[in-house]
């Protein structure tokens, strides 16, 4: 996409930041003390701070010159979220998520990773998997590397030879948010931060 840069934002920082999914749900209370809710937004939205993980003043230039190169808001990156980076609960299984049904035909399928169970399950669109990070397999049976291709950065994999009708498709992968900067000015205080003062640094997923 435009105004997207491909790059990770520093590891160290990133796995020791604080954050998690955000929601925006509209909601009615009425005399009777009964309300209504409405969804505003049908999918989550993550919002990190980068601060948190932010311990050096090694690690703080480094923050610094990262937010520089990205010209603050302007440019998009990648974010690694400590939470929730994998298809699965830990490693990564060429069964852990489902992410289509076989026609004869089709040979092209979106990466997802569904949460929850059969009650309301939530599918969210994954467009940023880690490049080398993504197994395969086609009615159970793993595909070798060579046998299909995942464009890194919009998570669609294309299988070599279509398969068949009504075989289930399944993959696992590592993955990374796509995110901006959510602020034009960072304030560094290195009084404060030498005080133990944790500077702030707002970071929030965008939509490709």
């Amino acid at each position: 996409m435009s105004g997207f840069h491909e790059v990770l934002f520093p590891l160290d920082i990133a796995l020791k930041s604080a954050g998690g999914p955000e929601r925006r749900t509209e909601i009615v209370s009425f005399g009777s003390g009964r309300e209504a809710r409405n969804a505003r937004w049908a999918h989550s939205r993550r919002r990190f701070d980068a601060g948190y993980g932010i311990k050096t003043l090694e690690a703080l230039r480094s923050a610094v010159a990262f937010f520089e190169e990205r010209r603050g808001r302007l440019h998009g990156f990648r974010w690694r979220d400590r939470l929730d980076q994998l298809s699965g609960v830990s490693g990564i299984s060429p069964h852990d998520q489902g992410i289509g049904t076989g026609d004869g035909s089709r040979r092209a399928f979106q990466l997802v990773k569904t949460y929850g169970g059969s009650f309301a399950p939530y599918q969210r669109v994954i467009d940023k998997p880690v490049d080398g990070s993504v197994r395969i397999a086609v009615n159970g049976s793993e595909l070798l590397p060579a046998a299909f291709t995942c464009d890194a950065t919009t998570g669609l994999v294309t299988v070599a030879v279509a398969p068949s009708a009504g075989a289930a498709i399944t993959a696992g992968f590592r993955f990374d948010v796509p995110v901006r900067f959510d602020t034009d000015y960072l304030e560094v205080d290195l009084s404060a931060f030498a005080a133990g003062a944790i500077p702030k640094i707002p970071v929030v997923e965008i939509r490709i």
